[in-house]
């Protein structure tokens, strides 16, 4: 099955300039002989599949490319029993959608946080020429395969094997700054390194469970200022995952002042306000337990060693929480969801983020009425 031709890929309908790029960057020479579709949760292999391997390659679906930050090799066996997935060949429209929000002028210097498999880069070298793209990969394997296939594809970005916080400072100013991994907190560097009037865009998966793009234009202070794009779900920068640390604490056990399924139906909206109420608490995706049917949802601050969890029973009668440490979270974030419920519970989209050198900060609706934290 040969690559598509055309304006169209993943069945994305691609504006004439975004289809002249994806048609100089084809996908196939960035993709592994085998890996994991995100989407389907297969196994595909060049060789023994080849239809199944074209199929997914040209789909709109992200392909898992390593886990485990190659402590593990990738196999059809290995990838089911972990969902530590480190590195993946991102699927095109969230690729599209993201290149869309840059809107990277042809010679802009641009500064790309997060090599992979090099497809990206090699996108934005189509558009903007390769002589003004520089992407950073912490990882050296998957360097030194991005640029094997850069090369193989016809690109040669700059390429630099670093931490992708810090930026590159040596190539800066940037007229644009993409970003390819999640980030909890926007690193400044990038902001500084960009020149006013330059754009950033990058994932934003805070601590509370925003999983969404966000694009930030740069004021002539220094500031970004920045809204929010729809969804987006993207494997965490390496230096802003949470370490795994034991519960500590005695329990003390309780009536859930809100019951937990409410607040997991708040959707994009609350977790943007979460993030500002309680900035760096850890609010996990609500679940239900096959066993027993019960609905539980967590709730964590490591700076403080404080944990929470809710219980709701599956007859629907009433949760329960337990809280250990020396922050009564649960009863924090049932009174972070009533101020939500107060300003008439809105949308992602009416929020926004700032970042300055001393950190970021949420508002709603404009960036002089910020989401203040709780005390």
């Amino acid at each position: 099955m040969p690559p598509p031709i055309g304006g169209r890929i993943a069945g994305l309908s691609l504006p004439p300039e975004w289809a002249e790029v994806f048609r100089a960057a084809p996908r196939h020479i960035f993709a592994p002989d085998v890996g994991w579709d995100a989407d389907r949760r297969r196994w595909i292999d060049r060789v023994t599949d080849p239809e199944t391997w074209w199929a997914t390659v040209y789909g709109d679906t992200a392909i898992v490319t390593q886990i485990e930050d190659g402590a593990t090799e990738l196999t059809a066996e290995t990838v089911v029993r972990t969902a530590n997935y480190t590195c993946s060949l991102s699927a095109p429209g969230v690729v599209l959608d993201f290149l869309r929000l840059l809107a990277p002028d042809p010679g802009g210097q641009t500064l790309e946080i997060g090599t992979g498999t090099g497809w990206t880069a090699a996108l934005l070298s189509a558009r903007v020429g390769d002589r003004n793209v520089t992407s950073v990969e912490v990882d050296p394997r998957l360097a030194e395969q991005a640029a094997a296939n850069l090369e193989l594809a016809g690109f040669a970005p700059t390429l630099i094997v670093g931490d992708g916080a810090l930026g590159w400072a040596d190539r800066a100013p940037y007229d644009r700054v993409h970003v390819t991994c999640g980030v909890r907190e926007v690193p400044y560097a990038w902001v500084a390194q960009t020149r006013p009037g330059g754009v950033v865009v990058a994932p934003w998966m805070s601590a509370s469970g925003a999983r969404l793009k966000v694009r930030f234009v740069i004021a002539a202070d220094g500031t970004a200022v920045g809204r929010f794009h729809g969804g987006a779900t993207y494997m965490l920068l390496r230096g802003q995952r949470d370490p795994l640390v034991p519960i500590h604490g005695e329990r003390r056990e309780s009536p859930a002042s809100v019951d937990p399924r409410r607040l997991d139906k708040g959707g994009a909206g609350l977790r943007v306000a979460l993030a500002g109420l309680l900035p760096g608490v850890t609010v996990g995706g609500g679940a239900r337990n096959p066993v027993d049917g019960t609905f539980r949802l967590a709730v964590r601050d490591l700076a403080s060693d404080s944990h929470a969890i809710a219980v709701a029973p599956a007859d629907g009668g009433e949760a329960r929480v337990a809280q250990r440490g020396p922050r009564d979270l649960w009863d924090e974030l049932a009174a972070a969801y009533l101020d939500w419920v107060s300003w008439g519970e809105p949308g992602a989209e009416r929020f926004g983020l700032t970042v300055t050198p001393d950190g970021q900060r949420v508002w709603l609706d404009r960036p002089d009425s910020p989401v203040e934290r709780r005390t």
